[in-house]
């Protein structure tokens, strides 16, 4: 059974993404790990000589509190969508967010991660920040990313961003596993550049190689990479943006404030992050 962790803040967007997640999990028939994090200040033992642990004890103890306050919601929420059958297991940990990550992935043997985001106006913020940010790029496992506010849909249309390299293949191969189980095409994008040097015969080896399996290749000529993409999700009515971690500066410069309102207008989708070894 495949394991899926949702870090939570128990935020609105969290919640929402909750949703993504248990539907998730019913498609790969997987189970789900409800991560929260929480980092405890760090305390001058000069100023708190006799009781600095008991202030830690007893803002671990608040931190448990509402964790437990909150994960009746959760399972209420699983109930109201019919979902209360996937399986469900807690962990509470402190620390930085990241690290906490990559400590649950490995103890836990995490296969996917599931986590909201604040929506297309806060994507720049949460690519280029030193949390959410190095989770895309640093986790070693496909991360599916919810924005704030984007409802769940059944998925028809994955799209996959490439540059034909040859070690692109076998994230194509797990995005077409994905799509079979959701009952989905995909749609392949290659963004020509004029300074691309991919041939007309790699592509044909590709669409040769892929043959029969559900999937679609484009190739649009432009030398606006971040617009062509934009346009590829409008035009192709993507529901899921597949895309895969080539290096932090492509995600920082896609996501740029500039480019916020074109995002916040056609970028509400899900976006899988598949790492590339």
């Amino acid at each position: 059974m495949k394991r899926i962790l949702f870090p939570t803040d128990f935020s609105e967007t969290a919640t929402n993404a909750f949703v993504h997640a248990l539907e998730f999990a019913k498609m790969i028939k997987g189970e789900l790990i409800l991560l929260h994090t929480f980092e405890l200040p760090i305390l001058d033992t000069q100023f708190f000589p006799q009781n600095y642990m008991e202030i830690y004890e007893s803002l671990e103890l608040s931190q448990f509190e509402m964790f437990k306050e909150e994960l009746p919601k959760l399972h209420s929420i699983a109930l109201a969508h019919n979902l209360d059958h996937i399986k469900m297991t807690h962990r509470l940990m402190d620390g930085e967010l990241v690290y906490n990550i990559e400590k649950a992935i490995k103890e836990d043997k995490i296969d996917y991660v599931v986590m909201g985001t604040e929506g297309a106006s806060g994507w720049s913020a949460f690519f280029m920040g030193t949390n959410a940010g190095s989770v895309l790029v640093d986790v070693a496992v496909p991360t599916y990313c919810i924005p704030h506010g984007a409802e769940y849909k059944k998925i028809q249309t994955i799209g996959f961003t490439t540059r034909f390299r040859e070690k692109d293949k076998k994230a194509l191969k797990n995005v077409l596993k994905l799509a079979k189980k959701a009952n989905a095409q995909v749609h392949c994008l290659y963004v020509k550049t004029s300074d691309s040097d991919v041939s007309k015969e790699t592509v044909k080896e590709w669409e040769n190689e892929f043959e029969g399996e559900g999937v679609v290749f484009w190739v649009m000529l432009s030398d606006d990479v971040k617009e062509s993409i934009v346009d590829f999700i409008v035009q192709r009515d993507i529901d899921v943006l597949t895309m895969l971690t080539y290096k932090r500066s492509f995600f920082e410069g896609l996501f740029h404030p500039s480019f916020t309102k074109k995002m916040a207008q056609n970028l509400s989708i899900p976006v899988l992050v598949m790492p590339i070894e």
